[in-house]
């Protein structure tokens, strides 16, 4: 007896598990790319709309079929946008190739206002064919031009000498010797404004002229430091010898520029110095505007530490410096999320976004005086993105989420207020979550509306009454069902204070038995800067289905800390980035597995990408009594090592212990679980070298994991490679089961 009771644990365990994690399981996740695919129908997700048109049109799939559709709203009718079967046959003429009329390839399409003829591009060719008899012509023969987005970290070139033309072109100003230049356009003569550039502390070309052509403004910078962090590229494509590749990338502490904005009268050929006082410690110092009459200019400051940030004026032309806004934060100001402002056309007032109150809302300011008008929102929701402000209404369109108490909190919805604060309207109150497409003018839009457990439905919207005027579609996904895709189950639990509800999603998978027990796995992205789990309906997030197959139910929760709630719930993150909401995100897990038996939390892994690497890691490192097993791709393993802007927004400035605190790489010794890394040799968004130096620290500890490195590879999670090694790193630790060969799991296609 004493035996079996020593045993039975272990047998009940491999009993249950029977089924999960084998060689038909990874058939099973695999086939997810496809299995999946193309199962849902009249779904439409992208809406356009006809330039100075109440008509739009939208590309349809049906069974076996995709279709282009046009729809007028003033007649409400809607109908094939032209005749499938007679394009498909104009354009296998004119291409001289066969064009598949249930897939026609044509992208950027452009309808004439009265419908009569449409523009697209297909292949190479910008195509115009007049309906409806699809009469075609090519238009232009479109170059492959490559198109160079640049790297994300290279620095403005301030040094560059690029002339800027004056408002009425009679001038242009342009940068000498390190010093600001006029020319009239008329004579050709040359004028020098300024004289103290140097070196050291030159005039950038960054040159903005007054709208009366009488002023500019020219930034005098003193150059701050520039990092280069060095790749190696092990195995590249044209040679046998590895490259050394090297980026901008600047790192929490490093040293800035100092940019001071400059005025200049150009018919007294005159320089007005502009005092730094209130702009003296700068993070950034950018978006100059003229007013219309050219009597100040107006630019923004974010402080180094992001805890203030303003809205100044300066004169002209004395060149008087003065606050129009200003906020202040004992955390952060999230600049980076949340701002927004908009300057009504006559200078006099501005629109602004500000958490004050403690949560996101907008105001209305007199520029002159930099007094607050009134708040134009309040309450305990949020506004998320301003659609558009009608100036001539005196109104704004905009987006807000936690608007109904009985609603998920991150569901989106669109409503109007007056500039006064005053008629606040919905235009969508239904329980979803609500993507607008509107008309040029604001009469109407196309709402798209779904949630991740509520199949998507669009409409059209009169914006003037928040009726609906007509139904697009409703989507039909029976073959998806029918396919043994089950849909994720939203589910709630209080955070950590045991009053905030905290929302994340199951998934479960398509042979789920509530005999069994599953392990969870949990897909962690904690990143403050916004949140994560979805809210509205897709069956593309294969990984996460593939992953439930192998006998898991995997879970993604968001949990205090991350953004668009109350600015209480973001601050949680504030020089905590090792917090993640874990206390949230346990509790939740935990809850999930009172109600549900088959839940095992006792089993529990994770696996993040970037920020979310980050939070693997730590998970096994800071709460190994929980999280058993964790795989941490491209992960920024010390936020010192990571770039600037990113850390510096939430780990505060200057750099102090709680860099170190929050750090996998000084808390290695701490690691209790199971831990895989994965990095790409060539990220160039987080240094790989924070990657490498967990593991660095791991080995010195004498603690076990294991680490991959993927050649030539980016910021990733590691791709087709990666996924693979996770399958099998949470198959091996939370099933306690090896996986199947890999000639057997994934055979060649």
């Amino acid at each position: 007896m004493k035996h079996f009771v020593i045993w039975a644990p272990l047998f009940l365990l491999c009993f249950s598990l029977r089924g999960q994690g084998t060689l038909p399981e990874y058939r099973r996740a695999d086939s997810c790319k496809i299995l999946y695919k193309g199962k849902v129908f009249n779904a439409p997700d992208k809406f356009y709309w006809i330039k100075n048109d109440h008509s739009f049109w939208y590309k349809n799939e049906i069974k076996g079929a995709k279709e282009f559709m046009l729809v007028d709203v003033e007649r409400k009718g809607q109908q094939k946008a032209f005749d499938h079967g007679r394009m498909a046959k104009a354009l296998s003429a004119k291409l001289k190739k066969p064009v598949p009329a249930q897939d026609l390839p044509l992208q950027d399409l452009e309808f004439s206002k009265d419908h009569k003829s449409v523009k697209f591009t297909i292949d190479s060719a910008r195509i115009k064919c007049i309906l409806p008899s699809c009469q075609c012509s090519v238009e232009e023969v479109i170059r492959n031009k490559k198109i160079d987005e640049g790297y994300w970290g290279n620095a403005f070139n301030e040094g560059a000498s690029h002339p800027v033309k004056s408002s009425d072109s009679l001038w242009v100003a342009f940068i000498k010797d390190y010093n600001v230049f006029i020319q009239s356009r008329k004579t050709k003569e040359i004028a020098q404004l300024s004289y103290d550039g140097s070196g050291g502390n030159f005039y950038s070309s960054f040159i903005t002229w007054a709208p009366d052509s009488k002023k500019l403004v020219a930034y005098k910078v003193k150059p701050g430091q520039t990092r280069i962090v060095y790749l190696i590229e092990s195995s590249p494509a044209d040679q046998l010898q590895p490259k050394l590749q090297q980026r901008e990338y600047l790192k929490p502490g490093d040293e800035l520029p100092h940019r001071q904005p400059q005025l200049f009268l150009i018919d007294e050929k005159k320089h007005i110095p502009v005092s730094d006082s209130l702009f003296a410690h700068q993070y950034a110092l950018e978006d100059v505007r003229w007013n219309k009459d050219s009597r100040f200019f107006t630019f923004e400051y974010n402080e180094r530490g992001h805890q203030t940030y303003r809205v100044l004026k300066v004169d002209a032309p004395t060149g008087k410096v003065s606050v129009v806004v200003e906020e202040k934060s004992k955390t952060f100001i999230d600049y980076s999320g949340k701002r927004y402002r908009y300057d009504l056309s006559d200078g006099s007032q501005m629109i602004w976004a500000s958490e004050r109150s403690g949560w996101n809302h907008l105001y209305r300011y007199d520029v002159a005086s930099g007094k607050v008008i009134n708040a134009i929102t309040t309450g305990e929701w949020v506004v998320r993105e301003v659609v558009y402000v009608d100036e001539a209404k005196r109104q704004v369109i905009f987006k807000a989420s936690g608007l109904d108490k009985d609603q998920d909190p991150y569901l989106t919805h669109y409503c109007v207020v007056n500039f006064d604060g005053s008629g606040l309207r919905r235009l969508t109150t239904s329980n979803a979550n609500h993507v607008g497409f509107f008309s040029d003018d604001y009469s109407y839009f196309v709402d798209h509306y779904s949630r991740v457990d509520l199949p998507p439905a669009s409409q059209v919207i009169a914006t003037a009454t928040g009726k609906p005027v007509m139904e697009i579609q409703k989507a039909n996904i029976q073959e998806l069902l029918n396919a043994g895709w089950r849909m994720p189950e939203v589910f709630s639990a209080k955070a950590r204070d045991g009053q905030t509800d905290i929302f994340g999603i199951i998934i479960r998978p398509s042979t789920f038995d509530e005999s069994k027990k599953y392990p969870v796995i949990e897909m962690v992205y904690a990143g403050p800067h916004s949140f994560f789990v979805p809210k509205s309906f897709t069956e593309r997030y294969t990984g996460l289905y593939a992953l439930a197959e192998l006998g898991f139910i995997v879970v993604q929760v968001d949990g205090m800390g991350t953004s668009w709630r109350s600015k209480a719930f973001h601050d949680v993150c504030w020089k905590n980035l090792k917090d993640a909401g874990f206390a949230d995100r346990i509790g939740w897990i935990k809850a999930v597995g009172q109600k549900y038996h088959y839940v095992d939390t006792d089993h529990v892994g994770t696996f993040g990408t970037s920020a979310g690497g980050q939070s693997a890691a730590g998970a096994v490192i800071f709460h190994p009594e929980f999280y058993k097993a964790a795989v941490a791709s491209c992960g920024c393993h010390d936020n010192r090592m990571d770039k600037m802007w990113w850390n510096e927004q939430w780990m505060g400035y200057p750099i102090g212990p709680q860099y170190a605190e929050c750090s996998n790489i000084v808390n290695a010794p701490k690691l209790g679980g199971k831990l895989l890394l994965i990095v790409g040799e060539l990220d160039d968004n987080v240094d790989p070298a924070s990657t490498y130096q967990l593991a660095n620290a791991l080995i010195k500890a004498g603690k076990d994991f294991e680490l991959i490195t993927v050649p030539g590879m980016g910021h990733s999670a590691g791709g087709e490679f990666g996924e693979r090694k996770r399958r099998d790193f949470f198959v091996r630790t939370l099933l306690n089961r090896e996986p199947p060969a890999w000639e057997m799991a994934y055979p060649a296609q």
